[in-house]
C-alpha cells in the first residue's frame, strides 16, 4: 500500500465506518435499539475501529515515512561523503603538482641559499600529501551504506572518537556542536586540526591525558585540545621543521578561525575557535 493511499484510508474510513452505521441503524434497527442507545454506541464503534484498523494505518504510514528519512539521510551522507572526496582529491592532485613543479626548479638552481629553501618547501609539501591522504583513508574507507550512515550519523564527533582509539594516551571527549553546523570543507579542515594536535599529544608532549571539548553552534564554535605534557617552552610557529603545526595554522588562516596555543606548568592547550559575526 502506497503511503498516498494509506493518508486516504486514515481519512475516509472513520467517515465510512459512521456513515454506515447510521444508514444501518436507521434503516434496520430502530426498532430494536433505542436512539439514545444509538448515540452512545457510535462513538463505541469509532473508537473500536481506530483501534483496530487505524492504529495499523498509522503504524505503516510511520514506517514508510522512517524508511523515507532514513534514504534522504543516507543520500545527504553519500553527497557529503562526495564533497569530501573531491576536496581531499583535489588537495592531494595540487600538491603533486606543485612538488612537481618544486623539483624541476630545484634541478636547475645552484644557488645554496635556495636550495635549501626549496628542499623545505618540498618537505613541507610531501607532509601535507602524506596528511591528505592518511585522511582520505580514515573517512573513505568504508561504503556508505545508509545502515552503517544511520549508525555512525558521520559526525565529526565520531570521526573524532574514532581518532583518538589510534593513541595510547586516553583522552575524554565532551562534544556538543551539532553536525549540521559544519559544512563538509569545514569538517574537512578541522578535523585535520584536530588530528594534527591528537598527534602532538602522542609523539611530542610525553602526555598520559588529553581533553578534547567542542561546543557552541553554526555561527560561532571552539574545540579545545588539551594535555598533561610537558607543554612549550617557545612559540612552535617559529621552527620551520613544524611542518604539521604550520600547516595548521594555514588551514586555520584561510579558514577564518582563529588558532591559539597556551601552555604552562600543567597544561598545553590548543584552542580552534569561529568567532561569529559582530553586529
Amino acid at each position: 500500500m502506497t503511503y498516498k493511499q494509506i493518508k486516504w484510508m486514515i481519512l475516509f474510513v472513520p467517515t465510512l465506518t459512521v456513515g454506515a452505521w447510521e444508514y444501518v441503524r436507521h434503516q434496520f434497527l430502530l426498532s430494536y435499539i433505542s436512539m439514545n442507545v444509538g448515540n452512545w454506541l457510535t462513538p463505541v464503534i469509532l473508537y473500536l475501529v481506530s483501534v483496530t484498523l487505524l492504529t495499523k494505518l498509522f503504524r505503516m504510514l510511520e514506517r514508510i515515512q522512517m524508511e523515507l528519512q532514513h534514504e534522504r539521510a543516507a543520500k545527504a551522507a553519500f553527497e557529503a561523503r562526495e564533497e569530501l572526496a573531491r576536496e581531499l582529491h583535489d588537495g592531494i592532485a595540487q600538491s603533486l603538482f606543485l612538488l612537481s613543479v618544486k623539483v624541476d626548479r630545484l634541478e636547475h638552481n645552484g644557488d645554496q641559499g635556495q636550495y635549501r629553501q626549496d628542499i623545505y618547501k618540498i618537505r613541507k609539501t610531501v607532509h601535507e600529501v602524506n596528511r591528505y591522504v592518511r585522511q582520505a583513508i580514515a573517512n573513505l574507507r568504508f561504503d556508505p551504506t545508509p545502515g552503517e550512515m544511520l549508525a555512525t550519523n558521520e559526525s565529526l564527533d565520531y570521526k573524532v572518537r574514532q581518532m583518538i582509539h589510534e593513541i595510547p594516551v586516553h583522552v575524554d571527549i565532551q562534544w556538543t556542536i551539532p553536525d549540521a553546523a559544519l559544512t563538509p570543507k569545514e569538517k574537512i579542515e578541522l578535523l585535520a586540526c584536530i588530528r594534527e594536535a591528537v598527534v602532538n599529544i602522542e609523539k611530542h608532549s610525553g602526555a598520559s591525558k588529553g581533553w578534547i571539548t567542542g561546543e557552541g553552534d553554526q555561527d560561532q564554535w571552539k574545540v579545545i585540545v588539551k594535555d598533561n605534557g610537558k607543554g612549550l617552552t617557545a612559540d612552535p610557529f617559529q621552527f620551520k621543521d613544524r611542518y604539521g603545526l604550520n600547516i595548521m595554522k594555514e588551514r586555520a588562516e584561510d579558514m577564518n578561525w582563529t588558532l591559539r596555543f597556551l601552555s604552562d606548568s600543567s597544561y598545553t592547550t590548543v584552542e580552534i575557535s569561529k568567532e561569529g559575526e559582530h553586529q
